[in-house]
Order: C-alpha cells, then sequence, then structure tokens
C-alpha cells in the first residue's frame, strides 16, 4: 500500500546521508507517485527457490507495451532479466559487499550495443559516493555525492559527456529530515532553477507537502501542493493542486496482502474542451 511517510532505506549504515537522488524524494512520492493515467497491470509470482517472475502489461492510448522479468535473489548478488514487447532484452546484475560498503551494478540492454553501464556505490557513515559510467568508446560520466547524516546531508551531482567533451548536468541540494517532516532545497538545470520541497507529516494518518519551483531564466514561479490520508490500514487517498489549473486525485486499495488497485484521476481547468485524464492500475501478487 502507498506509504509516504516512511523515508527511504539506503544502506545497513542508518546513520549514512542518502544519496543525491533522494534528496527531496519524499516530497517527489507523494505529488507524484502512483499518478498513473493509463491502463497497468501486474502480475508478481514466487517460485519455490525464491526466484520473482513478473509480467507487466500498459496500454497507453491506442499503443501497448508489455515485458516478463525474473528477479534472482543470491548472497551478494541480484539478477534481473527483462524481455519486452519490442523484443528487447535488459540485464542488470548487481553485486553486494563487493568491498566493504560498496556494491556494483552491471546493466546493458540487447540489441543496443552502447547501452552497457556500470554503477558503484560506496556508503560511509558521513558520507555517500555514486558513480556511473557507460560501457562503450564515448561514454557519459555521472558523479554524485552526498555528506552528513540523515538529518542534515548537503550534496552535488555533475555529468559529463567524452564525445562532446561538455557537463551535461550539474546540481546541488541539501535536505533536514525530521521524524515528522523533510525540507529539502535543490538548485537545479545547471543552475538555472530553484526547486523548495516540503512534506510534513501531521500525524500517523495524514501528511501534508508543498513544492515550489522558480526559474531565473525567465522568472516564472510554479507550485504544488499535496496531502495524502489513510482511511483505513488498507485504504489511502492522495490529493494534489498545481497553480497551473491542475488538480488530481489517487485512491488506493490493497484488497488483498501486497495486492492493489490504484484509481487516478487529474482535471485540467485551462483545458474545459477536454475530458479528465483517468487511470488504472491493478498489481497481483499472489
Amino acid at each position: 500500500m502507498m506509504c509516504c511517510c516512511a523515508f527511504s532505506s539506503h544502506s545497513k549504515m542508518g546513520s549514512s546521508p542518502a544519496p543525491f537522488p533522494d534528496i527531496g524524494k519524499k516530497a517527489k512520492d507523494l505529488l507524484n507517485k502512483d499518478y498513473i493515467f493509463d491502463q497497468k497491470f501486474t502480475l508478481t509470482m514466487l517460485s519455490a527457490t525464491g526466484t520473482e517472475f513478473v509480467a507487466t502489461g500498459l496500454q497507453k492510448d491506442d499503443l501497448f507495451f508489455g515485458d516478463i522479468s525474473t528477479l534472482y535473489k543470491g548472497q551478494n548478488t541480484i539478477v534481473d532479466l527483462k524481455i519486452d514487447s519490442h523484443s528487447s532484452v535488459s540485464t542488470k546484475v548487481t553485486v553486494k559487499n563487493l568491498m566493504p560498503s560498496a556494491k556494483a551494478v552491471i546493466s546493458f540492454k540487447i540489441p543496443d550495443h552502447k547501452s552497457g553501464k556500470l554503477d558503484v556505490q560506496y556508503v560511509h557513515p558521513h558520507a555517500t559516493l555514486n558513480s556511473s559510467i557507460g560501457l562503450n568508446p564515448t561514454p557519459l560520466l555521472d558523479l554524485s555525492a552526498t555528506i552528513g547524516s540523515q538529518t542534515v546531508s548537503l550534496g552535488g551531482e555533475v555529468g559529463f559527456d567524452t564525445a562532446s567533451s561538455s557537463l551535461t548536468k550539474y546540481n546541488a541540494g541539501i535536505s533536514f529530515n525530521k521524524p515528522d517532516f523533510s525540507a529539502a532545497l535543490m538548485l537545479e538545470d545547471k543552475g538555472e532553477s530553484l526547486r523548495a520541497t516540503y512534506v510534513h507529516t501531521v500525524n500517523p494518518t495524514t501528511s501534508v507537502g508543498a513544492e515550489l519551483i522558480r526559474r531565473f531564466t525567465n522568472h516564472a514561479n510554479s507550485f504544488t501542493i499535496g496531502s495524502s490520508y489513510s482511511v483505513d490500514p488498507f485504504t489511502t487517498v492522495k490529493t494534489r493542486l498545481s497553480n497551473n489549473g491542475k488538480a488530481g486525485m489517487v485512491v488506493q486499495r490493497e484488497w488483498r496482502p501486497k495486492s492493489l488497485i490504484t484509481l487516478s484521476a487529474e482535471y485540467d481547468s485551462k483545458a474545459v474542451n477536454s475530458s479528465p485524464r483517468v487511470g488504472l492500475a491493478l498489481a497481483l501478487k499472489p
């Protein structure tokens, strides 16, 4: 079932700061997670050996996409193999404890011979480092780091394209987390925009949050506010409203353990001649 009140667990080292991509994640989940306006079906099954099989189907307008994946978890290795409806085969191999507090992920897609990528994460009690490099002659390089703790962390990321010898991105952020609230400030888009987010847990069943974005290039501001309310242990209702006139709602019901049905809707007050967008997602796990 949806849960916007729990912070992501990224490491066994509870005092370590979250990876840079997780700065502001709690607000992103509150305002965006489970808002799907297509039709999606997911079936997950476990074998006696613990191997996980997942079949996913997604209908978007008049197009249908599907994939079948197999997930095997060993003591220190995770192998994820996926075949989609376009006959592409994606493989991801995760090796944990490659060295103390480090893990590596190798991923590639067939037949795209340029899709190979190596990701390495190192976690220290007061720092988290992530690096990524494409496995091709002119790779993209990404590096991010955070320092601090789970309460206060400061971080940044940079991307470099070796083919053009240019920076593809550079962002920075700071976050402050407590059991009942989370705040983050991000300098994004190569310094061209500033994003501020805040989430507050009012009580065990209710959370509210907001996001404000300031774009320096055109001096434009945008904001989104949202909420999450647990009607009962099995039903959650989320709402959001943006200054662009769009209002959305999500209702999610856990009708059996780990099996969810999610209904999403969004109305655009500026598109009076258009029908509201509606989506349905069904996730089954026998």
